[in-house]
């Protein structure tokens, strides 16, 4: 393990300089065009076999050794986020309005580090696909390159894919297996009434008022409906009526973040919120629409390969760097489709727990580079060890 560390330090400042380039170019979902030429590129130097287009702008590099059967994947993510830039960093975007607030740049240059040492030094038999994925960021841009044929091109017998943690100690790994990451899905609901004059209200039927007994309604859900020991969010984000003080509307809308660690509580969840809508409307004598939408799903890392990941950890940074069961969150990743096909883990690398340390998807936030020697270390040992097994 030590050498492999040695050389991940060897070529850091490479892979630095990487990294803040694509921070400082960062491109949103499926628009990550310059980032995908330069990933591919890289790859191709590095002896890889290039395959681009997968999911738009996605990219895969593979890279065959001996005469192992065993397929491994690891992905890292490539877009950035529509955020304004505060860091005042050097290397802070050129694009205005579009930020890395959530590492996918030292995700994506921590892979090619990896990349780059096991071609010049890997040793395994077996087949290696490195993936890079588009719009992970809400957009579903693995279920566009599982859609475009990743895993009948690319056949993986156990992917992989690892976060940045802000508030975790930096380079100290962390694992959970089954539900480590909620579903997030989207819902609006359209209360439609009588819209009239705010003086003689008893002449309209107000959806001012039905929206607001919706919004209480909702959160007796997670209260009363939800078992104590399971976890459900559901958000009322956004309430829209009106335009005048002195007029009823004939329309109130809102929107919903709703999630769940549990597929069983996720069904309850749309199965309540429609019925309370519903009858809650009904009982101010409007009717309410619900456009629900599922998106993300529950991100469950299966054990066999998440003891194997961190068993890898173990050996390379030692127990007291490795956190064996950190707790669920119920934030949400688009990695959750690709364990749906093949099984695999989602594992953290804490960014640092300082005062400095953002957390994700804030202005300020920067990834730290230190872990891109450390990070890309992991990857080499766990594909090396994967593919000798």
């Amino acid at each position: 393990m030590q050498d492999v560390l040695e050389r991940a330090r060897a070529q850091a400042d490479e892979f630095i300089a990487i990294r803040r380039d694509i921070h400082s170019e960062p491109e949103l979902g499926f628009q990550e065009h310059r980032t995908s030429a330069l990933v591919a590129e890289k790859l191709g130097w590095y002896g890889y076999e290039v395959h681009r287009g997968l999911g738009g702008t996605g990219v895969v590099g593979v890279l065959k050794r001996g005469n192992g059967t065993k397929r491994i994947g690891i992905r890292a993510d490539m877009d950035a986020l529509p955020i304004v830039e505060s860091t005042g960093l050097a290397y802070a975007s050129r694009r205005s309005g579009v930020m890395h607030a959530c590492g996918h740049d030292g995700h994506t240059a921590m892979l090619l580090a990896a990349a780059r040492q096991l071609a010049e030094h890997g040793r395994y038999s077996g087949t290696l696909n490195l993936i890079f994925q588009p719009a992970e960021e809400g957009q579903g841009g693995a279920v566009k390159m599982i859609e475009d044929g990743l895993f009948e091109k690319h056949p993986c017998d156990a992917v992989f894919a690892m976060h940045n943690s802000p508030g975790n100690p930096q380079g100290q790994f962390s694992f959970r297996d089954g539900a480590a990451m909620a579903s997030s899905d989207y819902a609006k609901i359209t209360v439609t009434g009588v819209g009239g004059h705010g003086a003689f209200p008893h002449l309209s039927a107000d959806p001012v008022v039905a929206a607001s007994g919706i919004v209480m309604a909702l959160q007796t859900i997670v209260s009363r409906n939800v078992g104590p020991l399971q976890t459900a969010v559901v958000t009322v984000g956004t309430l829209h009526a009106g335009a005048a003080n002195n007029v009823i509307p004939g329309i109130a809308t809102m929107e919903l973040s709703i999630r769940a660690l549990d597929r069983e509580v996720r069904d309850l969840l749309e199965k309540r919120i429609r019925e309370i809508a519903q009858a809650q409307a009904a009982s101010y004598g409007c009717t309410a629409t619900v456009d629900y939408q599922r998106r993300y799903s529950v991100l469950v890392n299966t054990k066999a390969e998440t003891d194997f990941a961190r068993q890898v950890a173990l050996d390379l940074v030692g127990p007291e760097n490795v956190l064996l069961d950190r707790e669920p969150v119920t934030g949400s990743e688009d990695f959750a489709f690709m364990l749906e096909k093949v099984p695999g883990c989602y594992l953290y690398i804490g960014n640092g727990d300082g005062s400095d340390s953002r957390m994700c998807h804030h202005p300020g936030y920067n990834f730290n580079d230190a872990n891109l020697s450390l990070g890309s270390a992991y990857w080499v040992a766990l594909a090396e060890r994967y593919l000798q097994g």
